[in-house]
């Protein structure tokens, strides 16, 4: 079995400030937000120049689907207990008799059941997945994503890549 080594990134400026309403059973949370810090680790065979992958570049990738949610109102797109239409630049979401509107360009319409933080995970996961594809980087084996909602509180998510 081949050896695989992993490196780890999460810190500095790897965070994103978002608002959200995850809904726990057949409720839906108050609209509010948090401050989620990012980690990411990726597993992997050592490369001809022996890296699995420079840190600045991981770090990047992570960087990159931070900003795409930073700062907006995450929308999981695909609850089965939300109404959810977006029209004339507004999403708008209907819980029973709750209505909200946002304008679309606060808001990151992603394509989850809910925005839960191991939900949150898997997304960046992708997102940082598609990145490595499209950097060469054919060695990893596994990405591995925790996001932190508050300090001593974070869900994860973790691929292996075929």
């Amino acid at each position: 079995m081949p050896e695989e080594r992993h490196v780890t990134v999460q810190g500095v400026r790897l965070r994103f400030a978002a608002a959200h309403m995850a809904t726990l059973g057949d409720e839906l949370e108050p609209l509010h937000g948090h401050n989620y810090l990012v980690r990411c680790r990726v597993d992997g065979a050592l490369t001809a120049d022996r890296w699995v992958i420079d840190f600045s570049l991981l770090k990047g990738y992570v960087r990159a689907a931070c900003d795409e949610i930073d700062h907006h109102f995450l929308l999981q797109t695909r609850s089965p207990l939300l109404e959810v239409t977006e029209a004339e630049g507004a999403w708008t979401v209907r819980f029973g008799d709750r209505v909200y509107r946002f304008p679309s360009s606060d808001v990151a319409a992603l394509p989850i059941e809910n925005t839960t933080a191991e939900l949150l995970a898997e997304w960046i996961a992708g997102r940082v997945e598609q990145a490595l594809v499209a950097g060469g980087h054919g060695n990893i084996s596994r990405v591995a994503v925790d996001v932190q909602e508050m300090p001593g509180q974070s869900g994860g998510y973790a691929r292996t890549r075929d």
